[in-house]
Parts: C-alpha cells; sequence; structure tokens
C-alpha cells in the first residue's frame, strides 16, 4: 500500500509539515506501507511553468505519478484568506488537467493550520467541496490546528479519528485494483460510511 502526503507549507520548520507528519504516522497500516511526501514548494515554480507551457516538468510529473498511484492520501495547506493556499490550489489545478480522473475513488484525508479557530470552517467550505469536484472519497474527520491547538487536548484525539478512517478506506474500501485501460470501480459513499461504524 502507498500513502501519500501533499504538504503546502511555504516555511521552514512548518507547523503545516508538521501536521501532516504527525498525520502519516497514526495513519499506519501494513509494515510495508510506502509513504512518500510531496513538498509543493519545491515545485512552485515547476506549477507556474505548467499554467504557462501546458507541460509539467520532471519533478512536478514524478509527484502527479506519486499521486495518481497513491492508495490513499492526505493533503494539508495552509489558511490564506479564508481558504486553502493558492500552491494547494495550484497544484491540484494542474493535476486535474493532466488526469481529470486522478483523484477518482480515492480516500483523502483533509487537513489545514492557520493562525486562530476561526477559520476551521475551511475545512467544510473549501477543501471538502474541491476534493468532491475531483471525485475523491473524502475521509468524514478533517483535522484543522490552529496555534493554540498545538500540545493542547483534542487534537491527538482528532488526528486519531482521521488516520483511522482512512486507514479503513485504503484497506479495500476504495478504489479497486483493475488491468490497465479501465475504469476505477468506486464503492459508494454511503457503503464506506457503514463500513467505518462500530458493529453492534
Amino acid at each position: 500500500m502507498k500513502l501519500v502526503v501533499v504538504s503546502a507549507g511555504l516555511s521552514v520548520p512548518s507547523s503545516t509539515r508538521l501536521l501532516a507528519d504527525r498525520l502519516a504516522a497514526a495513519t499506519g497500516g501494513p509494515a510495508s506501507a510506502e509513504v512518500q511526501v510531496v513538498e509543493l514548494r519545491d515545485l512552485a515554480v515547476e506549477i507556474a511553468h505548467n499554467f504557462t507551457n501546458g507541460f509539467p516538468g520532471r519533478a512536478l510529473s514524478a509527484a502527479f505519478d506519486a499521486v495518481t498511484q497513491a492508495d490513499g492520501l492526505i493533503v494539508v495547506t495552509p489558511v490564506f484568506s479564508a481558504s486553502y493556499s493558492g500552491l494547494f490550489k495550484s497544484f491540484f489545478d494542474t493535476l486535474s488537467v493532466s488526469d481529470p480522473d486522478a483523484l477518482a475513488g480515492k480516500p483523502v484525508l483533509i487537513a489545514a493550520t492557520g493562525g486562530t479557530a476561526r477559520h476551521s470552517l475551511v475545512l467544510d467550505h473549501a477543501l471538502r467541496p474541491l476534493f468532491s469536484y475531483l471525485k475523491a472519497v473524502v475521509v468524514p474527520t478533517g483535522v484543522y490546528a490552529a496555534s493554540e491547538d498545538w500540545g493542547a487536548e483534542g487534537l491527538d484525539g482528532r488526528i486519531q479519528r482521521a488516520a483511522g478512517e482512512l486507514t479503513a478506506l485504503m484497506r479495500g474500501l476504495s478504489t479497486a485494483t483493475k488491468p490497465a485501460g479501465r475504469e476505477p470501480e468506486v464503492v459508494p459513499f454511503e457503503q464506506q460510511l457503514a463500513a467505518l461504524r462500530p458493529a453492534g
């Protein structure tokens, strides 16, 4: 199984990357699971060039391949102007132009960081609609971390719950493996949610 983490943090160190790493660690899964991190700040120039010339550079093309071939995604963005960052949106815009079905049926855990808890609605008002439009299967629990959340009660619980939901979907409830040239099999979202509920 392959898990790909897309981080749109710009600073070093980055709270966005820190949240991404914590989510990836909590997702766990089989010991053989492969985790790959895509740092969007390293791809900013190639993303801009792709808009102007229509062709992804070598590093951007490799990032597209990683995301397309992943069994599950964790996507994390800082909040800019009450929404996802332009760099984050630009990456998924160029990916969807390259392959409109790149995320079809793919489990995605959405997360964001910001300076204030007032921006937590970015998960449901910006990120969830974006990935629903891209035909991904967005896990029910999104994770938002404001500055005051680090070290506070509640964040670890949200991380564990979201990671558990993503792990369950990655273990066979999302995109079935199909021969090349065939459309992915997409399990209805209601069926996937029912599988996440505790028995009894």
